[in-house]
């Protein structure tokens, strides 16, 4: 009998196997995967999940050995990095669990007891007590008729290369981040910088101001206007003191550093040349660890939305049993003892409210949402390569500007002082012109900071790569099985 159920059903398999129409018509036309966007590359699509991160040392070209240093830093002490290595970690097991759904279980059991029986014999009793053991064996196996697991597998892939994606993108982004800050900070050094010059400037001024008053020169409007001077530079010094330790902090901070303010630079900013694209733009966007993760989680909500598809299907689980149960210990084990039997049973769902099929419009919605979310991370990423290369120039036009403006500035101001001496203007002429040339230096010092913060834009904005042995946080071994995250094959 237990013959001609398993026979039983393994025809009505491959009846349904025989006649993929049917499979159609039960549980609805198959999934399309979705694999690209609208005016997406068409390189994106032969690239498959989560590729390779890109290699290149983006860092070299500041030529700053301090950068790299706290970089490294930051990537080796970063807690956001070892959370999202065990996110990475945690994706890679889900995937073991996922493939192990293909496999048999099988469980092992055990059990004692007693028994307790009263005779009773002409008007006496006898109570026995008579102890039960026993051990069984159980397996079972699901069959993957539809290869719905197998697109469970696959999607459980797909999150893990979407994990990777997210562990590099984090990576890229501590990496940026990192420069960017010890930019701003050499940035504030050199703004204090200008600010004591500032002070220097203003208190010669205070110094000539109270000779030329002695001499008779100059009134005493003069003098307290130059000793207000003074004061003001004086304030200024000490708001630009707090924004550089509100600076070294955060980047201490960045680099799993206590924040005490005591990191120190040399308060130089690089001096760049013009970004020279290589080729499209749009074509080196595929190298972005965020939309390698986003390509990564369309490949996921379309097998998943596929794997709710087929759960309207029959299912197929093979089921074997043995086990013995006796009073004597030694018997348990007796292989003439054992009871054994093998069950195949075919399961088609039916009626469930409509479960299932809520299910696989919830699953093609995920996707769908997902290709929105990709499409979106595309027009995002393009923005900001266009964004970074059109700043790189407008900032390199500012950059020169200020360099002119702080040459004229600067000859202004020693015409300024040396007709102030004279008599010839006034200590305001002064004033003006030196404010003139502290200003310039000051937005000079801005724009070069700027450009150079774009710098790692555009590299951030590229997914540019890091340098060989940067990262010090491991997160496991890429084990992903593209074919099978493409097409469920396990």
């Amino acid at each position: 009998m237990k013959r001609s159920i398993l026979l039983l059903g393994t025809a009505i398999v491959a009846a349904c196997a025989s006649s993929p129409a049917s499979t159609a018509r039960w549980a609805g036309q198959p999934v399309e995967f979705f694999t690209k966007t609208a005016n997406a590359p068409d390189e994106w699509a032969t690239r498959g999940v989560a590729g390779v991160a890109p290699s290149g040392d983006w860092l070299s070209q500041f030529n700053d050995p301090l950068m790299v240093g706290l970089v490294n830093e930051a990537l080796t002490n970063s807690p956001t990095l070892e959370s999202r290595a065990a996110l990475v970690r945690a994706s890679e097991a889900s995937t073991r669990v996922a493939r192990a759904q293909r496999r048999p279980s099988v469980s092992a059991s055990a059990s004692a007891g007693v028994t307790s029986t009263e005779n009773t014999f002409g008007g006496s009793s006898d109570r026995n007590t008579d102890g039960i053991y026993g051990v069984g064996l159980d397996a079972s196996w699901e069959l993957d008729l539809w290869n719905r697991l197998g697109s469970g597998i696959g999607a459980a892939e797909a999150d893990y290369a979407a994990s990777q994606a997210d562990f590099a993108a984090a990576e890229l982004s501590i990496a940026a981040q990192t420069a960017i800050a010890w930019i701003n900070l050499n940035e504030a050094l050199a703004q204090e910088r200008v600010a004591v010059l500032t002070f220097e400037a203003r208190d010669r001024v205070r110094t000539l101001t109270e000779r030329r008053f002695q001499r008779g020169l100059a009134d005493a409007l003069d003098v307290r206007t130059a000793r207000s001077t003074v004061a003001q530079a004086e304030a200024s010094i000490a708001a630009r003191r707090q924004i550089t330790g509100e600076t070294a902090r955060r980047l201490e901070t960045l680099v799993g550093r206590y924040p005490s303010a005591e990191l120190d630079a040399p308060a130089e900013i690089p001096t760049l040349d013009v970004i020279v694209p290589e080729g499209n733009p749009a074509l080196l966007l595929s190298r972005r660890p965020d939309i390698a993760g986003a390509e990564a989680r369309i490949a996921a909500a379309g097998l998943r939305a596929e794997q709710a598809r087929l759960a309207m299907l029959p299912s197929l689980r093979l089921t074997a049993s043995a086990s013995t149960s006796t009073t004597e210990f030694s018997d348990a084990f007796d292989p003439e003892k054992i009871a054994a039997n093998l069950i195949a049973s075919l399961v088609q769902p039916l009626f469930t409210g409509g479960s299932l099929d809520a299910q696989r419009d919830a699953a093609v919605a995920q996707a769908e949402a997902a290709v929105a979310n990709y499409a979106a991370a595309a027009l995002d990423a393009w923005r900001e390569v266009e964004n970074a290369l059109a700043a790189d120039i407008l900032l390199a036009k500012q950059e020169q500007a200020q360099v002119r403006a702080v040459e004229e500035a600067s000859l202004a101001e020693e015409l300024a002082e040396r007709q102030y001496t004279s008599g010839t203007v006034t200590i305001f002429n002064l004033i003006d012109s030196q404010t003139r040339r502290l200003t310039a230096e000051s937005q000079l010092v801005s724009a070069r900071a700027s450009r150079a913060s774009n710098r790692v834009a555009y590299h951030l904005a590229l997914g540019g790569g890091l340098p060989t042995g940067t990262s010090g946080v491991q997160y496991g071994t890429n084990n992903i099985d593209t074919d099978a995250a493409a097409g469920g094959r396990s």
